[in-house]
């Protein structure tokens, strides 16, 4: 039997590593849906205002009711 050389061994294991490799490369395939996609969202929003009024202009307010 012949005996392989120090580098032919190497070379040997690094092309059937490249082979194994290169025959399990991953494939992702997108496709885009053929009906639309519909989302039915039930939203409930509350909100709350905070006015905020200097002592001055409340004092003239209330003196002076008919401006509003």
């Amino acid at each position: 039997m012949k005996r392989l050389s120090a580098h032919a061994l190497p070379a040997i294991m690094l092309a059937l590593a490249g082979l194994v490799i290169g025959g399990c490369s991953p494939t992702v395939k997108v496709e885009a849906p053929d009906k639309p996609i519909t989302i039915n969202m039930n939203i409930k929003i509350d909100h709350e205002i905070r006015v905020r009024v200097d002592r001055d202009i409340d004092n003239a307010l209330n003196k002076r009711t008919d401006i509003f």
